[in-house]
């Protein structure tokens, strides 16, 4: 029957009643179906990931298909020590080299651990800065321990707006360029030593100051650059089977292990499974257990900071870097400018690297989306 055809009273006289019989008759059990997706999308994740193997792979497509987030480049998330899903925007592949931003300052923590190991320096003496054991130099009493977890005290400044006037910037791109670990170790203190958070590159690069001269005690720039260079190779890359891991080095010979430490996708996601497991290759400790624990443990002065790592931790105001408490206080990551991640979840057996370039504004929904993709592991 058509409507022409319906008695005239009953489209008068029960028009609610007829509102309902038309609903019904286009009504459908649950929400609409998704759109179809991308074969080449469903491509990029394994037979069997360990998760709804579709809804990963969506989950994965809007990283690289929503306009909000930037531009996605690289992503590569490993279960148990497995890749299980790998992507490439186009012009990008699995060999490149990505710098890591702030994810290299993780990096540099191993390597000042390894020397730590090794007996050469010690967390809690004075930091060995030869500028600061003057007398009287109350930066003295910085310690290792207090750079590591970003409490050292110092006036160092990260971002801000200009941007040109934040230390970051100047130090390594304006007038600190040469000598980046001289510039960040002739601020004065603005805090007690060990008693106030301050988020900085300044301070890795004191860190990568220290780390060089002690494995290159007094030598030339060329040495000090050549010295790391191999220290970096033999203890880290070698053993980690990160054939890409290079770092840039400034003309005093620095490496510059604040924001510039270069590796694949691949290479990145190994070093993530290396601090998962306790900094354990195949069986073999390269660095001891204790010293990623301490790492992975919060600072005094921070509860989502560890030792050059962020921590999964809920936290007042709006610095979180990871995802707030939420998912687990497990997690734990490297974080890097521009919106490079390296997440590792241990209860859920994860390690998580995406690499691209996301401006601040996108940061959030950026965070949302690799969170929907962690959400979709059971915790063990």
């Amino acid at each position: 029957m058509t409507l022409r055809q319906l008695p005239s009273r009953l489209l008068t006289a029960t028009p609610s009643l007829f509102a309902l019989a038309l609903l019904a008759g286009c009504a459908q059990d649950g929400p609409p179906p998704e759109p179809p997706l991308d074969p080449e999308a469903l491509e990029a994740v394994a037979e069997d990931p360990g998760a709804p193997r579709e809804r990963l792979a969506r989950a994965i497509d809007d990283l690289f298909t929503a306009e909000d987030m930037g531009e996605t480049q690289a992503l590569v998330l490993m279960r148990g020590g497995e890749i299980v899903a790998e992507r490439y925007a186009e012009g990008f592949e699995p060999g490149m080299r990505f710098t890591g931003w702030s994810m290299s300052k993780s990096v540099t923590a191993v390597l000042v651990g390894m020397l730590v190991a090794d007996g050469r320096l010690a967390l809690d003496n004075s930091a060995p800065v030869a500028n600061w054991q003057r007398p009287g130099d109350p930066r003295s009493a910085v310690t290792l321990r207090h750079l590591l977890q970003m409490r050292s005290g110092l006036r160092h400044r990260e971002g801000g707006d200009p941007p040109y006037a934040s230390h970051d910037v100047r130090m390594l791109f304006m007038d600190g360029r040469d000598d980046t670990a001289g510039w960040a170790e002739a601020q004065p203190l603005e805090y007690e030593p060990g008693s106030t958070f301050t988020y900085s590159s300044a301070t890795t690069a004191i860190l990568s100051d220290i780390a060089s001269d002690t494995i290159a005690p007094g030598a030339s720039p060329q040495v000090r650059q050549q010295a790391m260079a191999e220290f970096l190779e033999d203890r880290l890359a070698v053993p980690l089977g990160m054939e890409t891991l290079a770092g840039e080095y400034d003309r005093s010979g620095t490496l510059l292990g604040a924001s510039h430490i270069w590796a694949s996708p691949r290479d990145w996601a190994k070093f993530g499974e290396f601090l998962r497991n306790y900094g354990s290759v195949a069986g073999a400790q390269i660095v001891p257990r204790g010293w990623i624990e301490f790492m992975r443990r919060p600072s005094p002065a921070a509860d989502d900071y560890g030792g050059q790592l962020w921590l999964n931790r809920p936290v007042d105001g709006d610095r979180s870097a990871l995802f707030g408490g939420a998912l687990g206080e497990d997690i734990f990551g490297a974080v890097g400018h521009l919106g490079q991640y390296l997440i590792v979840a241990p209860e859920r057996r994860l390690t998580l690297v995406r690499l691209g370039t996301t401006p601040d504004e996108g940061r959030e929904r950026l965070t949302e989306e690799l969170a929907d993709i962690v959400a979709l592991y059971p915790s063990r």
